[in-house]
């Protein structure tokens, strides 16, 4: 997705594939298709390391990797009659709070706007190709209706 959350590209995995091994397929394609194109990624922390350097490496796209600040936070070992801190206890799952992550809201915003069609919300198609299409399609309709919205306004003093 870009910047304004519409889409560059799909693939549909089956399940057993891992998001990065998917990244990498979808971003083979892209590349393929736009090879002009020079992408600046923004990515979660599951795609540090190997991942990140492959896409630098192979493609040449840049990669910032947007991390929770308490990601690495799971579990703490205290010496013997040592409690936790207030500031330990605000890591757990259950006491963190809600922090907006750099670019990260957009790509959230996408897939909401994919759960507005009815048949992308359940899996209902057999073939991976077939659901790629609908999302195709489902972001062709918004951006219709973006357009038919900005086609529509009234030019406003300011503007002329």
């Amino acid at each position: 997705m870009d910047t304004q959350g519409l889409l560059l590209g799909v693939t549909v995995t089956a399940a057993n594939i891992s998001d990065r091994e998917g990244g990498k397929v979808l971003l083979r394609q892209v590349h393929l298709s736009q090879p002009q194109w020079s992408l600046h990624l923004f990515v979660d922390g599951g795609y540090a390391g190997p991942w990140e350097a492959w896409v630098k490496t192979t493609l040449g796209f840049s990669v910032e990797v947007v991390r929770r600040a308490d990601a690495n936070t799971r579990r703490y070992w205290l010496p013997v009659g040592q409690e936790l801190t207030e500031e330990q206890i605000k890591t757990f799952r259950g006491y963190r709070t809600f922090k907006v992550l750099r670019k990260r809201w957009v790509v959230e915003r996408s897939f909401a706007w994919l759960s507005f069609d009815r048949r992308l919300n359940r899996e209902y198609d057999l073939l991976p190709s077939t659901t790629a299409a609908f999302i195709g399609v489902s972001f062709v309709r918004l951006m219709i209706r973006r357009l038919a919205a900005f086609a529509g306004e009234q030019p406003s003093p300011a503007r002329k």
